[in-house]
C-alpha cells in the first residue's frame, strides 16, 4: 500500500480562536497567534486499486485575500487540485473508489471528474447540495459495528475503513487504513491543526457540538492507544506526518511552527469566498449588492457560516 498526499494550496493561516474556541469561545484565546495552513487531500494505491480520500476544491476558486482580522485563510494555490492529482502520475479513469469525509467543496470539490469511482458518503451527506446530479453514489449506512472505540463503521476492502465521525457537519466521516503495523487516520476538519488534538480543543465550525466533543474524545482515545499517523486535510502537519511516518504522541506534542503571513501582497476583486466550504459570494449574481452591505446575520448559502469566514477574493 502507498499513501500519497495531493497537494494544491499553501501558506495559509488558521488562528488560534479558531481552531481553539469551539467550547471556551473564541474570545478567550489569541487571534494573533496563527497556525500553519495548507489544503491537501490523499490517495491510497492499494495495488489493486487506487482510492481517494476527498477531492479538493473546484477548478476555478479563487484565492483568498486575508487581512489582520481573518480569522482563517486557506492559502496559495500551488495548483488545481486535478493537476496535483495528475502530479502523482494517475489518471481519473484509474480511481475505483472515493471515500468522502464531508460534504464541504474543499473535500468533495472534483467529484464529478471520475466517472469510473464509487463515491462512498455517510448516508447523513447524501441530500447535500454539493453532492447533486452524482450517479455513482454509494450512501453508507455503517453496518459492520464498531472499529476498536469507533461505535460504527464499514469496511471498505481490506484494511481500509469508514468511520462515522459526526459534528464538524452531521454526516461527518474519518478513514483508517491499517498499513505495516501502523493506523493512518485521515480526518476532514475534525481538527484544522494538530495543536488543536494535542490541546483537546474544538473548533468554532460544527454542526452539532456535542457530537463533536465525543467524536474529539474518541480521536484521542483511538491514537492514544494504537501506533497512528494523523492526516488532517488543513495543515501541512498532515503530509509532514505522512512523509514522516510520525506516530502521534499526545503527550510529547511536535514544536509548533507558527504561520510567517504577508498581508499585503494581493488585491481584492469585490468578489468574497467561504474559507470553510469554497463558496463565492459575487455581487453580480446578487442584484450588485455588496458583501459589506449585507446584514450581520447573514450566513453562508452552502455551509451556513457566518460573514466573519468569509475573505476577501
Amino acid at each position: 500500500m502507498e499513501i500519497k498526499a495531493v497537494k494544491f494550496r499553501t501558506g495559509g493561516f488558521y488562528s488560534q480562536p479558531f481552531v481553539f474556541g469551539g467550547e471556551e469561545g473564541p474570545e478567550k484565546f489569541d487571534s494573533k497567534v496563527r497556525y500553519r495552513g495548507s489544503l491537501q487531500n490523499y490517495l491510497i494505491d492499494t495495488g489493486d486499486e487506487v482510492i481517494l480520500v476527498d477531492t479538493g476544491l473546484p477548478a476555478g476558486t479563487p484565492e483568498e485575500v486575508p487581512d489582520e482580522t481573518s480569522l482563517l485563510y486557506t492559502g496559495k494555490d500551488i495548483c488545481s487540485y486535478m493537476e496535483a492529482f495528475a502530479g502523482l502520475g494517475y489518471k481519473p479513469e484509474q480511481v475505483t473508489k472515493i471515500l468522502l469525509t464531508h460534504k464541504h467543496g474543499d473535500h468533495s470539490g472534483e467529484l464529478r471528474a471520475f466517472p469510473n469511482a464509487e463515491i462512498f458518503v455517510n448516508e447523513e451527506e447524501v441530500s447535500a447540495d454539493e453532492l447533486q446530479g452524482i450517479g455513482n453514489i454509494v450512501p453508507v449506512s455503517f453496518t459492520d459495528g464498531a472499529y476498536y472505540n469507533f461505535p460504527e463503521s464499514q469496511k471498505i476492502v481490506d484494511g481500509i475503513y469508514l468511520i462515522r465521525a459526526k459534528g464538524h457537519t452531521n454526516g461527518n466521516s474519518l478513514v483508517i487504513a491499517e498499513n505495516d503495523g501502523l493506523f493512518y487516520m485521515f480526518e476532514g476538519d475534525i481538527t484544522y491543526v494538530d495543536e488543536a488534538l494535542y490541546e483537546n480543543k474544538l473548533s468554532i465550525v460544527y454542526d452539532d457540538q456535542q457530537a463533536a466533543r465525543e467524536t474529539l474524545d474518541m480521536v484521542r482515545e483511538f491514537v492514544s492507544e494504537h501506533k497512528t499517523v494523523y492526516m488532517g486535510t488543513h495543515t501541512p502537519q498532515g503530509y509532514e506526518n505522512l512523509e514522516a511516518k510520525r506516530v502521534m504522541d499526545l503527550d510529547d506534542p511536535v514544536p509548533t511552527i507558527l504561520a510567517e503571513v504577508d498581508f499585503t501582497d494581493a488585491k481584492a476583486s469585490g468578489k468574497y469566498v467561504c474559507s470553510i466550504c469554497g463558496y463565492v459570494y459575487d455581487p453580480a449574481e446578487h442584484d450588485g449588492t455588496e458583501f459589506e452591505d449585507l446584514p450581520d446575520y447573514w450566513k453562508c448559502p452552502r455551509c451556513k457560516q457566518g460573514k466573519e469566514k468569509f475573505n476577501k477574493a
